[in-house]
């Protein structure tokens, strides 16, 4: 199993920019893909981003590509997710994943508790 901890979201204006980090425990972070989710409210969850087990080869929805970039640091059981040129649109409650497809929705089976993203218009 995996525990993750997402933060770095907040209130950001259009435009912006912010970083979120996901610490993951254990020592199999690096057998795992991770993934960003997002939710915003009164909408399905959304599959953002995905980034393979060695960070190799990166999955990105067509709402964020261009503006978001997924990284990770397997020394640091850590994955980033950079967001630029945000929009109000990109509000959500944005969740880490790992799992072992990272390009398949359906295969994360460990979950963040979440980290709000306010982008102002």
């Amino acid at each position: 199993q995996v525990q993750l901890v997402e933060s770095g979201g907040g209130l950001v204006q259009a435009g912006g920019s912010l970083r979120l980090s996901c610490a993951a425990s254990g020592r199999t972070f690096s057998r795992y893909a991770m993934g960003w989710f997002r939710q915003a409210p009164g909408k399905e969850r959304e599959f953002a981003v995905g980034i393979t087990q060695n960070g190799g080869v990166k999955y990105y929805a067509d709402s964020v590509k261009g503006r978001f970039t997924i990284s990770r640091d397997n020394a640091k059981n850590t994955v980033y997710l950079q967001m630029n040129s945000l929009k109000p649109e990109d509000t959500a409650v944005y969740y880490c994943a790992a799992g072992g497809s990272y390009n398949n929705k359906g295969e994360y089976d460990y979950w963040g508790q979440g980290t709000q993203v306010t982008v102002s218009s």
